[in-house]
């Protein structure tokens, strides 16, 4: 079978190539690389207002989700164009690196071309990409619970403890079992600052349904409950995106929600064939996010009253006041302080 001719899209005032249109990117369902970038166009509005101006992590499939995978964590040196725009990010090791940084959106596109399925943004948008904008709460089923679960927590108690804190949250299905919410913050704090708040968040909505939700880090721990990842707000932990795809069979979405639509609906719902659709019936719920940037006092002010550091993910260097990295089962007096 002969290769598929070049496409060339306009995208702006850009023009972008598209090699390869007919490869199969999603074997199930039968998507090709042409579908994955005619996806990404019509959703380019609303994601770009989710992505602009924020370093971005690719996750790319050169041959497909069944191919291989890689993290692009830096620009290629080559290939790229010259109205490509990046930002400088700095690793928890010190090492930094130049992202790409999307402020239009044929830099989405550019991505899809280069077999880019999900998009992974810092929660920092450029010149401040020391002092994140963006709190995340990520709400993750544990074995035993699914996405309704997730829901149900968020709904009943994430939404309600946000209310406390004088907050506003925007909820999106996560694309798999779990739900995010998001709330624009002032960039005045650092990632050690949002990563307390999240923290003191998490462990508010435990203690208000600790048969249900956990903020337990080691996973022995949790049960079957709904896990709170506070650990999603440390730097250079990136969620996908709003209205990104997710590298599963059925090409689900990551697909912004009302909070009264949270408790009706499937992750399935959305995918690369009904989320544009959607977009068109009902617009961006996550259109207004920007209008407000909110303060997390209330947040510090109860991780003050409480202020256990919690384990940082194992690829970090040791952080001040951070408790031993060891699972409660392996606990000995060698390696564990009381």
């Amino acid at each position: 079978m002969p290769k598929a001719e070049a496409l060339e899209y306009e995208v702006g005032n850009r023009k972008v190539r598209l090699t390869s249109p007919e490869k199969i990117m999603f074997p199930e369902r039968g998507f090709t690389k042409k579908d994955v970038f005619e996806y990404y166009l019509a959703v380019s509005e609303p994601m770009l207002r989710a992505v602009n101006h924020r370093p971005t992590t690719l996750q790319r499939f050169p041959d497909g989700i069944d191919g291989e995978m890689f993290y692009q964590k830096r620009i290629p040196t080559r290939g790229v164009p010259d109205w490509m725009h990046t930002a400088q990010i700095t690793f928890p090791s010190g090492r930094k690196a130049d992202e790409l940084c999307p402020i239009e959106p044929a830099h989405l596109l550019w991505a899809a071309q280069m077999g880019a399925v999900v998009f992974h943004p810092w929660p920092v948008r450029e010149p401040a990409t020391e002092n994140p904008d963006e709190l995340r709460i990520d709400l993750d089923p544990q074995p035993g619970t699914d996405f309704v679960d997730a829901a149900r927590v968020a709904t009943e108690h994430v939404q309600a403890v946000l209310d406390e804190a004088g907050l506003v949250g925007y909820p999106k299905t996560s694309g798999g079992r779990g739900v995010h919410v998001y709330v624009r913050i002032k960039p005045d704090w650092d990632f050690i600052d949002v990563r307390h708040a999240a923290i003191a968040l998490a462990r508010k909505v435990e203690q208000r349904d600790p048969e249900r939700v956990t903020t337990a880090w080691w996973k022995e721990e949790r049960g079957e409950r709904v896990f709170i990842d506070f650990n999603q707000a440390a730097r250079d932990r990136t969620i996908a995106s709003p209205y990104s795809l997710r590298a599963n069979k059925r090409a689900t979405a990551s697909a912004p929600l009302t909070w009264a639509e949270l408790s009706d609906v499937e992750p399935d719902d959305f995918d690369l064939e009904t989320l544009p659709k959607r977009l068109k019936k009902v617009g961006d719920p996550f259109e207004s996010m920007d209008s407000k940037h909110f303060g997390l006092e209330k947040l510090l002010e109860w991780w003050e009253q409480d202020a256990r550091e919690m384990p940082y993910p194992p690829d970090y260097p040791k952080m001040p006041g951070e408790p031993p990295r060891v699972q409660p089962s392996k606990k000995v007096a060698a390696n564990w302080e009381e």
